[in-house]
């Protein structure tokens, strides 16, 4: 699937799904993830696009809001419970190159202030919020 697929994803496993309105995915890497946690049975639980977080934009200075792709519950292998906040990203909108343009720095810094706040936020409800990249999927087995 190219990662520039979008569409609804039809979740199999309806008792793990907990998001209030039917999951969609704005690119393949977004698909993969959902069949991942729809399908791993060390994920409890998870919602598509279900929290908003305020943020301001480092551009325009205006107050707006960020939703993040996931949140996601599962059990780790010392058996432990842990959530997770989970966006998903391609590298490049991810990191500073020297070789970028202006217009994909100003990505990156967008994205970087989003993720400052999904941070703080996070760390106020004692969860963690981890970027997802391409590198990070493949490295892991999502597909």
């Amino acid at each position: 699937m190219s990662k520039w697929a979008q569409g609804t994803y039809e979740v199999i496993n309806k008792d793990k799904y907990v998001g209030t309105r039917a999951p969609r995915y704005r690119s393949g890497w977004e698909f993969s993830f959902m069949k991942f946690c729809d399908s791993n049975d060390h994920v409890l639980q998870w919602a598509s696009e279900s929290i908003q977080i305020p943020y301001r934009h480092p551009l325009t200075g205006k107050q707006t809001i960020y939703v993040p792709d996931f949140l996601i519950t599962y059990r780790t292998r010392n058996n432990t419970m842990r959530a997770e906040l989970i966006e998903i990203k391609p590298k490049k909108q991810s990191v500073v190159e020297s070789k970028m343009s202006s217009r994909d720095r100003a990505v990156v810094a967008i994205n970087y202030a989003k993720w400052a706040s999904a941070t703080a936020w996070c760390k106020r409800q004692g969860i963690t919020f981890r970027v997802i990249t391409e590198d990070d999927m493949f490295k892991n087995g999502f597909k």
